[in-house]
C-alpha cells in the first residue's frame, strides 16, 4: 500500500506529488509508531497507517487519525463494557499511564506490555482505523 501510493503520487504529481506521499506515508508513521516501539500497537495497523499516508497525503491523514483514536477509544470502552471489565481496564489504562510518565526506556515499556498483554482484552486497531478514516473522509467530502 506504502508503495502503490508513492509510485500513484509520483505518477501524477511528479517530484512534487512523490514529496507529498512521502510526508503523508511520514505523518502515518508518526501516529502508530511511538506505540508500536513500547508494544502498545502491532505493526500492520502502523503499515496502514503510513500506506493511507501515502494516498491521502499528510493533513488528510493527521485527521483521519484523530477521528479514529476517538473510534477506538469507544470500541474499546465498549468491549470492556460488555465483557463486565471495565473496572479492570481502568485500573490498567492509569496503570499505563504512570509507566509511560515514569519509565523512559521504550524496551522497558515494552517488555511491560508483553508481560501484561494476556491479561487485556485486545482491540485489532485496524478497524478503528478504517471506521474513523472512513468518517473523516464523509465529513471532509473525499467520498
Amino acid at each position: 500500500m506504502v508503495l502503490s501510493g508513492l509510485v500513484y503520487g509520483a505518477a501524477v504529481g511528479g517530484w512534487s506529488g512523490l514529496g507529498a506521499a512521502l510526508l503523508g506515508m511520514m505523518m502515518g508513521l508518526a501516529t502508530l509508531l511511538p506505540l508500536y516501539a513500547v508494544g502498545g500497537m502491532g505493526a500492520g495497523d502502523v503499515k496502514l497507517m503510513a500506506g493511507m499516508g501515502a494516498w491521502v497525503g499528510a493533513a488528510t491523514t493527521w485527521y483521519a487519525f484523530c477521528v479514529s483514536v476517538i473510534v477506538g477509544a469507544i470500541m474499546a470502552v465498549a468491549m470492556a463494557a460488555y465483557r463486565k471489565k471495565l473496572g479492570h481496564h481502568y485500573q490498567n489504562f492509569w496503570l499505563i499511564a504512570m509507566e509511560w510518565l515514569t519509565i523512559k526506556d521504550p524496551r522497558q515499556l515494552a517488555t511491560i506490555a508483553a508481560e501484561r498483554k494476556h491479561t487485556m482484552l485486545l482491540l485489532p486497531y485496524g478497524i478503528p482505523i478504517c471506521i474513523g478514516s472512513i468518517i473523516y473522509f464523509v465529513y471532509a467530502g473525499l467520498i
